[in-house]
């Protein structure tokens, strides 16, 4: 029980910023908690947080604990909750923020299977790129692609995405294809500009490392649905998502290039901020998610099953 309260603890200051903060909420005096810390750190004989008379900062090691701390916590109440749900339906008012593309295809689609089987939920979807704050903003739950630099929510990976370069075969007969990175200099490259400033690079693997390279071409925009149309009307490559261009793949309107350089794929994750007991109907919607993104024949379909069960178990 003591290594499990130190956890606890240990979490909930990361989560905070600060033993006080910390301390505060549990309604102990911020010596408790640093008395915690300390036996959690002499104990694991690594030194986990930087603390200063302002705040608490991780180390490498303390962020590496306290995912899996994050994940060994959820489970437990996960587990707790699951039992004393006993028959208990969810319902309520489920709030939920995803990227627009990814949204629109991905999450949008499954929401009527899962409403069918829970009546008694009704939801909000909110489609957007920008990152929004859960927390004040009032949502239950977001998914998110890519890294979590925020420690605050807790996160559970759905699933993986994968990027490929691709180029509609006009395109290339035209001006051949790439063999190596390199190549990309003599390619028109259809680029996700951030700004007017700065462009996001294409990520690649060479040499066992992952690679940013920056590209050129004559179009840039901060819309992944332009970028996808000017790469099938054969105006250039482009670096996309399978999720998006998976179907053109299999129909030939796309060809995938430069596919010994791919990078490893980025995780599909659920976000949402640290709760003791998530309600039900975040839980059986994230289960419902990640029912159909941890199914490889989701992604090589990229259609959606209606008949198939929304419910599954709880699980990272």
């Amino acid at each position: 029980m003591d290594r499990f309260k130190q956890i606890e603890t240990f979490v909930a200051v990361a989560a905070k910023g600060s033993l006080s903060a910390a301390a505060a909420m549990e309604g102990v005096a911020p010596a408790v908690i640093g008395r915690r810390i300390d036996a959690l750190e002499t104990r694991l004989g690594v030194k986990l947080l930087v603390r200063t008379t302002r705040r608490v900062t991780l180390t490498f090691e303390g962020s590496a604990f306290l995912e899996d701390c994050q994940r060994i916590l959820h489970e437990m109440h996960n587990a707790e909750s699951a039992v004393s749900a006993g028959g208990v339906k969810a319902s309520g008012h489920l709030r939920l923020s995803a990227p627009a593309g990814f949204g629109r295809r991905h999450v949008a689609p499954l929401l009527p299977v899962f409403i069918e089987t829970h009546p008694d939920v009704t939801v909000t979807l909110d489609l957007s790129d920008r990152l929004v704050d859960l927390v004040n903003e009032g949502f239950d739950c977001a998914i998110r692609l890519g890294e979590l630099p925020d420690s605050s929510l807790v996160s559970l990976r759905l699933g993986e995405n994968r990027r490929v370069c691709v180029a509609a075969p006009a395109y290339l007969a035209r001006r051949g294809t790439p063999e190596s990175l390199e190549a990309l200099a003599r390619h028109n490259c259809l680029a996700f500009g951030s700004t007017a400033n700065q462009q996001r690079g294409w990520t690649f693997s060479q040499d066992g490392k992952v690679v940013t390279i920056r590209v050129n071409g004559t179009m840039e925009c901060t819309d992944g649905a332009v970028l996808h149309d000017w790469c099938l009307d054969g105006y250039g490559l482009a670096w996309r998502s399978w999720w998006e261009v998976g179907d053109d793949i299999r129909a030939g309107r796309l060809v995938t290039v430069l596919d010994a350089f791919a990078a490893p794929p980025i995780g599909i994750h659920a976000v949402f901020p640290q709760r003791r007991h998530l309600p039900l109907r975040v839980r059986l919607f994230i289960d419902h998610l990640k029912h159909h993104y941890s199914s490889p024949t989701y992604w090589q379909d990229e259609r959606v099953d209606s008949t198939q069960a929304a419910e599954g178990t709880f699980v990272t």
